[in-house]
């Protein structure tokens, strides 16, 4: 309990936190959002780390000095490409066989099989897309090695994408993170980048829920 409690502060305040490593580690903390980034991009395991909520409190803290923006984005950029370059090849090694599990210990299998839906639907372009929408970021490249996408045409969405996701999220907090009324409520506006990039999923889950109750409710009692 202590734990999360821990992770919604941290989530809450990212601008302090951040604040606090860059005086406490100096330049290594490029190489911790680096890590952050990665992992939460890389490693379909860790859909929870912060993404558009982060790259915007570094926005702010650059714009303030604390980061140098330019280092920044180009670090960040790269960390985004790479993470789901790693996603990628690992959907592509292991995807087959947990996608056909129907328990994962280590992967949710709904998020799993909503992220499949998403990538049906939209193709290629999903990788793009999933930039902007938490959890199914971290699932695009991971379904997309699963698939029949050669790494070539991935590799062209995944350096779209990253480029897009970065340069839209750092800056707009370079700009608009010293504004009084956003620095003022930046607990607020962090609690936004989480929870609006995040309706479409939300839709799409309460529209699986209710295409399956009218599937169950149309199957004539007896059927298997």
């Amino acid at each position: 309990m202590e734990l999360l409690q821990d992770f919604i502060d941290m989530m809450l305040h990212l601008d302090k936190h951040l604040f606090d490593l860059c005086t406490a580690y100096g330049a290594w903390v490029y190489a911790i959002l680096f890590v952050v980034v990665f992992c939460e991009t890389g490693l379909v395991v860790t859909p929870f780390l912060p993404g558009d909520s982060l790259l915007f409190a570094v926005g702010s803290l650059a714009a303030i000095n604390a980061l140098d923006l330019t280092t920044s984005i180009a670090l960040l950029i790269l960390a985004a490409i790479l993470g789901d370059t790693v996603n990628y090849w690992i959907g592509d090694y292991v995807g087959p066989k947990v996608f056909h599990q129907e328990k994962s210990r280590f992967l949710n299998k709904e998020y799993l099989l909503r992220t499949h839906q998403f990538y049906e639907k939209h193709g290629g372009k999903t990788i793009i897309i999933a930039r902007f929408l938490p959890i199914i970021r971290t699932f695009a490249p991971f379904v997309a090695g699963i698939g029949s996408m050669t790494y070539k045409r991935f590799l062209l969405f995944n350096v779209v994408g990253g480029v897009l996701w970065v340069i839209l999220f750092v800056p707009a907090g370079y700009f608009f993170g010293s504004v009084p009324i956003v620095k003022n409520n930046f607990s607020l506006v962090i609690i936004a980048l989480i929870l609006i990039p995040g309706i479409p999923s939300v839709v799409e889950v309460v529209r699986m829920w209710l295409r399956r109750r009218k599937n169950r409710a149309q199957t004539p009692q007896g059927n298997p």
